[in-house]
């Protein structure tokens, strides 16, 4: 069996996985057309012996993640619609490698396919290190524009940790229950960037939910 053929097969569970929840985002207008990306971390779902026969083209990463060298994980595609990754999302989803201890990236994809993984890869790739670092449960990381929340702080007197919480604790008295120690918040910073990814870590350190400010939402959650 082709080495993509065999992956595929291995994430086809976790890609229906990753769809269903893209239909939810689309459906409430959390991801406005192609906004918002999804990454889940499969390496536990695959052998060691297998990671030593794959061979594709590498590609340098701008930042060294040594606790992701040989970690798998599936990544929506740069651009990707969430109403097509959850129709089509064997072909929104892309499978990436972390390889040469964590500095080269490999893309597993048929030779004429060229697709991308999104452009919050640093975020991603950061939130995925951290993760495995705490020996963390929660394998999912989740980017989503929701507008109300995006609108919420664009308005200065809820540019802050304490003041979202005050917030949507009186709001929703239920959130305390789910979520005790609060949400997040990162002031903002350009996307895609890696200030941006090493900001989210570290309110993350505190949160399973962050706030971007004028960007949306950013969550880890287990599968």
């Amino acid at each position: 069996m082709k080495t993509i053929e065999y992956l595929n097969q291995i994430s086809f569970n976790v890609q229906k996985e990753m769809a269903e929840v893209a239909g939810f985002l689309w459906q409430r207008g959390w991801a406005e057309r192609n906004a918002g990306n999804m990454s889940v971390n499969i390496t536990g779902k695959l052998g060691e012996y297998e990671l030593e026969w794959l061979n594709y083209p590498q590609k340098r990463l701008e930042k060294r993640y040594p606790e992701l060298n040989d970690n798998f994980l599936l990544v929506t595609t740069s651009g990707s619609r969430m109403r097509d990754v959850s129709k089509n999302p064997s072909e929104n989803i892309c499978m990436l490698q972390i390889v040469d201890n964590g500095s080269q990236l490999q893309i597993y994809q048929e030779k004429t396919s060229k697709v991308f993984p999104t452009s919050e890869l640093p975020a991603h790739l950061a939130v995925h290190q951290f993760l495995v670092q705490q020996k963390a449960e929660e394998k999912a990381v989740l980017h989503t524009h929701v507008n109300e929340l995006i609108a919420l702080t664009h308005i200065s007197d809820y540019q802050s940790e304490a003041a979202i919480n005050d917030l949507i604790w009186k709001m929703h008295p239920e959130t305390q229950m789910f979520l005790p120690e609060g949400i997040g918040y990162v002031p903002f910073k350009t996307p895609g960037t890696e200030d941006i990814a090493m900001a989210t870590v570290k309110a993350l350190e505190k949160h399973r939910v962050v706030i971007w400010e004028k960007h949306g939402c950013f969550a880890t959650g287990k599968i």
